[in-house]
């Protein structure tokens, strides 16, 4: 009688099915290795492709290190072998390629015309090339803290207390009183349950979203947010979509978007944010904020809010959006600042609920693997915030030069001024007149501008009223910005000054536009 296929197969199976189970139960013996297991589930649930790619990335791995480092045999004989004087030629013939690529004639002449400051930056910084003072509305100096000798003062006692350096970073044997006095104190005046110091503002925001934001989850973000916060978005991994500049219909209709899309595809629900600044640093527009929190209760987002450039400039005592506004900051989940803007020090912060700052110090890049700020910087960080408490004038003053300023330049022709009436930023950009433009054509000639704009800020500079262009990274940025001269408001100048100031600046503007007629 002839043996059927599967009584043949069955030990063959059983035997099988033992062998992956003592695998099996090996494999979980070896430390971590729930872990690798959970991993491996989790990605092949969410995305099975991943699987395969990573198979096969193993495989290859293994292969390159098994093979032979050399493809020629032991003897060399499939190696072109070459005298001394061939190889000496080949060296002295062989030019090695630049580090960067050279600057251009505009980028080098744009380099060229820096001014360089001797002594400390304030109102009236000295310039090297003469000697002279110039009004400074270059510098975000927006409260006029630069320079104040109570502040001063205090670093200085600092100084002499703990030192230049803190050494190390937070989480080990960087933190010590002042800076943990700064978080609570920053907290205390926003009006959140905790904050987290960043001892780099650049890198605070490019820290806080890939903190929260993994692969999966849903980031909406406006086209024209700051460089640091495209980089924490592209740092996420995230899902990412893009609404409008400061277009709140936009970015509902993204939102309802997202929903519709994930309905469709019956996904699961992810994590999901909202990402924007309060006041714009590309061009000084300011976000609606109660209707963008209105939008993220309504379609349940998390909000990320960075206000570098409102904190310590706008409200009654310069506590931001919020103040302006009469919303609760409690209502942001995340709300980012700039320590180095707002209170003339360094760093920034992230103010929110006790979890949100607690898991980055964790999870934080910058926080767990930079050092922390001087300690004289974190006292001057908090005398800072008492003198803002104590002194509400100055945000007055500051409010009424932006008044100033703005009133100056609407009145002048040839220019458009851009952004909200509070921005202690205010930007202006070249109106497309041939009256006054010959050298502008009709398609957007950035370099052209740019020139025009360059040669504006060097007549002012060379009246003794120092400006600058609003300068981006356009190979790295995804929006390409309208050209732009920024104008940095400060309390720190007196009416008088600011009005002597934008009087040179409008006479600078008519004169460069007089020689290119």
């Amino acid at each position: 009688m002839t043996d059927s296929p599967a009584s043949t197969m069955g030990p063959l199976l059983t035997f099988l099915a033992y062998s992956l189970s003592r695998l099996e139960s090996t494999f979980y013996q070896i430390p971590g290795s729930a872990v690798v297991a959970r991993y491996v589930k989790s990605s092949h649930q969410n995305d099975p492709g991943r699987t395969i790619l990573e198979l096969i990335l193993v495989i290859f791995a293994v292969r390159t290190l098994l093979q032979s480092r050399t493809r020629g045999d032991k003897q060399g004989k499939h190696f072109i072998q070459f005298s001394e004087k061939e190889i000496n030629e080949l060296v002295d013939e062989w030019t090695p390629d630049g580090l960067v690529q050279p600057l251009s004639e505009w980028e080098q002449q744009d380099l060229s015309s820096v001014p360089i400051i001797t002594g400390p930056i304030g109102a009236k910084p000295r310039l090297s090339s003469n000697g002279k003072s110039v009004i400074n509305l270059a510098s975000f100096n927006f409260s006029g803290l630069a320079g104040n000798e109570q502040i001063k003062e205090k670093a200085i006692e600092t100084l002499r207390k703990y030192g230049l350096g803190s050494c190390g970073p937070p989480g080990f044997y960087g933190t010590i009183d002042v800076h943990l006095d700064l978080e609570r104190e920053i907290a205390e005046f926003l009006g959140t349950e905790a904050s987290i110091l960043y001892s780099q503002g650049f890198s605070t925001i490019s820290s806080v979203i890939p903190a929260f934001c993994k692969r999966g989850d849903i980031i909406v973000a406006d086209r024209s947010v700051n460089l640091a916060i495209q980089k924490g978005i592209q740092i996420s991994r995230s899902t990412i979509r893009w609404f409008d500049h400061n277009d709140l219909k936009s970015l509902e209709d993204v939102l309802i978007s997202v929903e519709k899309e994930r309905k469709k595809r019956k996904a699961p629900l992810t994590r999901r944010f909202i990402i924007t600044e309060g006041i714009f640093e590309r061009d000084g527009d300011m976000v609606d904020l109660p209707r963008l929190i209105e939008l993220k209760l309504k379609h349940k987002y998390r909000l990320i809010l960075d206000e570098s450039i409102s904190f310590g400039a706008v409200g009654r005592t310069g506590r931001g959006l919020t103040e302006l506004y009469n919303v609760p900051a409690t209502q942001i989940d995340m709300l980012v600042g700039s320590v180095a803007n707002g209170l003339c020090s360094a760093g920034g912060f992230c103010a929110g609920s006790f979890i949100v700052t607690e898991h980055q110090r964790i999870n934080g890049t910058s926080f767990v693997f930079s050092a922390s700020m001087p300690a004289l910087l974190a006292t001057s960080g908090s005398e800072a915030i008492n003198y803002l408490r104590e002194t509400p004038s100055v945000l007055s003053a500051l409010h009424d030069n932006i008044d100033t300023i703005r009133s100056a330049l609407e009145k002048t022709e040839g220019i458009t001024v851009l952004g909200h009436r509070a921005s202690p930023i205010i930007h202006f950009c070249l109106r497309h007149n041939p009256q006054y433009l010959t050298v502008t054509p009709p398609a957007p000639n950035h370099e052209a501008e740019e020139r025009v704009l360059q040669d504006i800020v060097d007549e002012a500079l060379a009246n003794g009223v120092f400006i600058t262009r609003g300068k981006h990274l356009r190979s790295q940025e995804m929006v390409d910005s309208r050209p732009t001269i920024r104008i940095a408001a400060t309390a720190a100048l007196p009416k008088k000054d600011v009005e002597k100031a934008m009087g040179i600046i409008k006479a600078s503007i008519a004169r460069v536009f007089a020689r290119r007629r």
